[in-house]
């Protein structure tokens, strides 16, 4: 395996590089971030009292709402001099999260995102054309630098223009293409339309992420286009994409570069951790930025991890891909589902694309729940049949049923050209 020692360094090591990566963090963030220093204080631990790895769970968690009330630049922990760039979330549900970089971040942040490409399998010399956006989001410049750091040729031609991407794809003879899941979809629609055989395409992978991907909808990216799927993962707050990645001999998880990002796993109810496999919520603290170090950041993302030594070599803890998040918890008269449970039912039955809504409504104080499911092109058979076997298995695995499943016609759902796809709608 060709990689950095790091990345196959013995736990004990990398535990100790941890160890020293976390005292220096907490010690930034008390010096320099009034808001860790409170935070800390009310807590009861100072940056001297952090001895070993497992001394993190003694610090206070960081949440959504900390980067919001801490807007603009509450949590930077430099001088505006030193910040090189800004980025920030989408901020739908509100106030955007900014993030700042220095000169490091950035190189910490391409260097991940180098290691992540190598590990997804791109080689020096590849062509990647990358339809992440370009701009506040993190994904297109923080792909776009690791790619070139890497070696390979960027096409960065971001987000939109499907037509014009399905053609670079087959002019340039792109290798790989980096997009949402439900993106690279949409671009193999797009080929067909255009009267273009995906599979004739030269793409050998896909490279996708910013949005829940489940085991269904990656069979359904690698079938339509012909190409081996990879998962990247990461978000605005921690660094932007880079934070794991799936390596591609075994695409069995995705490795946290352990020695920049301090992983844990806990129950979203308690708050507390929970055994190595068991699934709950994700928080990571960052070992190695400057401008906004992040301690224990609850990212709402639902994983597990697994410590097992890699059939790839690789040492670094993997975390299963995002199966949905916490925050997404629909709860329908009293019942508990996530979005991603509903998708694996749904894709487990033959003639269905992976499209489909969520529409949550309440009639006389009542919840309601239509699931509309998109059929595909060359379905033929029995829709009754099929409708009435997906209620019946939705009730099996789920413990209920939609008021209403509908089964529509190709391209009736709506597509997007850019960034992630809303699959609910609450309108209670």
């Amino acid at each position: 395996m060709s990689t950095y020692n790091v990345e196959g360094r013995d736990r004990e090591s990398l535990r100790e590089l941890q160890a020293e990566r976390l005292r220096e963090t907490v010690e930034r963030a008390y010096e320099h971030v009034p808001f860790y220093r409170e935070a800390l204080d009310a807590a009861g631990v100072h940056p001297d009292d952090i001895e070993s790895v497992e001394d993190v769970q003694a610090l206070p968690m960081t949440t959504k709402a900390d980067f919001r009330d801490e807007y603009p630049d509450g949590l930077f922990a430099v001088d505006d001099d030193e910040i090189l760039r800004i980025h920030a979330s989408s901020g739908t549900t509100g106030k955007p999260k900014i993030v700042g970089y220095t000169d490091h971040d950035l190189d910490v942040w391409s260097e991940v995102v180098e290691r992540s490409l190598r590990a997804a399998g791109v080689e020096p010399g590849d062509t990647v054309q990358n339809a992440y956006g370009y701009g506040l989001f993190t994904g297109g410049l923080g792909l776009h630098y690791g790619i070139e750091r890497l070696g390979a040729t960027v096409i960065p031609i971001g987000g939109g223009q499907t037509q014009r991407q399905v053609e670079l794809l087959r002019d340039l003879e792109s290798d790989v293409l980096t997009c949402t899941p439900s993106y690279a979809l949409y671009v193999a629609e797009t080929a067909e339309e255009m009267g273009i055989d995906p599979h004739e395409l030269p793409l050998s992978t896909v490279i996708f992420g910013a949005e829940p991907c489940t085991d269904p909808m990656r069979e359904a990216i690698e079938q339509r286009l012909g190409v081996t799927g990879i998962d990247i993962y990461g978000l605005s707050e921690i660094i932007g994409p880079g934070v794991s990645n799936e390596c591609h001999e075994a695409q069995d998880g995705l490795h946290i570069w352990e020695d920049h990002f301090l992983p844990e796993v806990i129950d979203p109810q308690t708050g507390e951790r929970v055994a190595e496999g068991e699934e709950g919520e994700l928080v990571l603290t960052t070992l190695t930025k400057e401008a906004v170090p992040v301690i224990r950041y609850r990212t709402g993302d639902l994983t597990t991890l697994t410590y097992d030594e890699c059939e790839c070599g690789r040492t670094m803890v993997r975390m299963d891909n995002v199966t949905g998040r916490s925050d997404d918890l629909l709860i329908v008269r009293g019942v508990n589902c996530y979005p991603s449970e509903i998708e694996s039912v749904v894709l487990e039955f033959d003639g269905v694309a992976p499209y489909y809504r969520i529409d949550l409504d309440r009639e006389d104080q009542l919840d309601t729940m239509t699931l509309s499911v998109e059929l595909e092109e060359e379905f033929d058979g029995d829709r009754e049949a099929i409708r009435s076997a997906m209620l019946t298995r939705l009730e099996n695995v789920l413990s209920f049923t939609p008021d209403d499943l509908r089964l529509v016609d190709p391209g009736e759902l709506a597509r997007t050209e850019v960034g992630k796809v809303q699959r609910v709608f609450d309108h209670r």
